[in-house]
């Protein structure tokens, strides 16, 4: 039990310390990757999207998500991969707290019902440190 508290506070520095992952989904069959903005609040784990992405319809269809990051740019804390299903959220609260206004581009503003936050639910998570020491959380 400590070794998964020790891996999950190493995920959760990981998290706070970078502002992008890896996002894949499944479209059909076949896994569909991009670069999302990552938003956290310890290991709850959010993203924001436009109501009208094909992701959106993806995630409706399938909810079964990846996450990798920390990879990209090295880190002190190594990096991380999580699995995990994914719901589209119109909680207002959460849409208040990661309102950024460079989101004015794409949005009206926080209540713009495009506007959606993606919260992911882990079920796997693996912590590979900076030096290849690998642990591994399933639900």
């Amino acid at each position: 039990m400590e070794t998964r508290i020790v891996m999950e506070q190493n995920i959760v520095k990981i998290l706070d310390h970078h502002e992008y992952c890896a996002f894949a989904t499944v479209e059909g069959n076949k896994p569909k990757q991009r670069y999302m903005m990552l938003y956290n609040r310890g290991l709850s784990i959010y993203l924001i999207t436009d109501r009208k992405t094909h992701k959106v319809e993806e995630l409706e269809e399938n909810p079964h998500v990846s996450l990798l990051f920390g990879y990209e740019n090295g880190s002190a804390e190594g990096w991380a991969e999580i699995e995990g299903t994914c719901s589209i959220t119109n909680d207002g609260e959460l849409r208040e707290h990661f309102w950024k206004p460079e989101f004015k581009a794409s949005f009206t503003g926080p209540e713009d019902p495009d506007y959606v936050v993606l919260k992911i639910k882990p079920i796997r998570m693996i912590h590979v440190s900076e030096n290849g020491e690998r642990h591994e959380w399933i639900e």
